[in-house]
């Protein structure tokens, strides 16, 4: 940086200084880290020397955060794959269930803003389609912060609903399903080669939350490819040029994890996903009744309080999952 050169390429600069600012944050977390395990050191000390029994509580309140620490910043040294520090992009698709599934994916589009919230990341609305009586028929929302695609990747799949459905008048139990795809941001360009005969671009009018732009003119896009079947929307952006920039950028990202994916399966000699948004292929399911709780059928992660999940709280997940998928790397090498 102290070199008069610095500044002469910007983009190569804002490059430097946004790995210097992650270097910084690491250090720092560490640092931090360090300093509550020695704090813990001196309270238990402090309570064998002075024979106090009131400071078990605060030695164990001390302990437990180091613990959480520890776990947060232990969970972020899996994330090392290509793209995991990128921003992330969800999607979610209302599947079998009518309303109440656009119900059920309003609902889910909270939890992640919810989550972002926590995090300090920032999120914006790239596409919205509501649901014909309640929720949402379908969202894109981007998640901008750190290592946001390394966290949310393990939410991509379908997610099962069960409860008393507040739209059913002889209150009985119903099961519902979104289906969650979560992409990186990748703001470079990815050499993937999209024919122009391969793809049809429609215009139509943006709906939903989106700024004073929004609904008045046919700007926003839709993107089909049609050898993969890929379709991606934007009506985010303020022209009808940004939309198309940024739908093009989702499904070259889209394509580019779609060939990572079928290397993986030619490899490895496995069968991809089941797509289908229904029963036999849910990731996790959320249960409100007759008792309540949340459990992912990857990692056998669960957790008692549904309503904190729904609330955001959806790190136990996350951190299961990437030590989940860690461990399957490790057995393979």
């Amino acid at each position: 940086m102290e070199k008069p050169s610095f500044w002469e390429d910007a983009k190569a600069s804002q490059d430097y200084m946004k790995e210097i600012k992650e270097l910084k944050a690491t250090i720092e977390k560490f640092d931090e880290l360090v300093q509550a395990y020695e704090d813990a050191q001196t309270l238990i000390e402090m309570g064998y020397e002075e024979s106090d029994p009131d400071l078990v509580a605060e030695v164990e309140e001390a302990v437990n955060e180091f613990i959480r620490e520890f776990e947060s910043l232990r969970v972020a040294t899996l994330l090392s794959e290509e793209y995991d520090k990128d921003n992330a992009i969800i999607t979610l698709h209302a599947g079998a269930g009518g309303t109440e599934s656009c119900d059920w994916a309003n609902m889910l589009f909270r939890m992640y803003q919810r989550w972002a919230d926590k995090k300090g990341f920032t999120t914006e609305v790239l596409d919205y389609l509501d649901g014909e009586e309640a929720g949402v028929k379908s969202v894109t929302l981007q998640v901008n912060g750190e290592n946001a695609y390394g966290y949310l990747k393990s939410e991509r799949g379908v997610h099962r609903l069960v409860r008393i459905s507040p739209f059913n008048a002889a209150g009985k139990r119903q099961t519902s399903f979104v289906s969650c795809d979560v992409m990186p941001d990748i703001e470079d360009d990815i050499d993937i080669e999209i024919k122009d005969d391969d793809i049809r671009i429609d215009t139509y009018r943006a709906s939903g939350a989106g700024g004073q732009h929004i609904n008045k003119t046919s700007s926003a896009i839709r993107i089909t490819h049609m050898p993969s079947g890929i379709v991606v929307q934007c009506q985010n952006e303020r022209s009808q040029f940004q939309n198309k920039d940024k739908a093009m950028q989702m499904l070259k990202a889209k394509l580019y994890l779609l060939k990572q994916q079928e290397n993986l399966e030619k490899e490895s000699g496995i069968r991809g996903e089941q797509k289908e948004i229904g029963w036999g292929s849910q990731i996790r399911s959320y249960v409100m009744q007759p008792y309540t709780m949340v459990k992912d059928h990857r990692t056998n992660e669960e957790v008692g309080n549904a309503i904190s999940v729904l609330d955001g709280n959806i790190d136990p997940f996350i951190n299961a999952y990437l030590k989940w998928v860690s461990m399957g790397k490790n057995k393979e090498e």
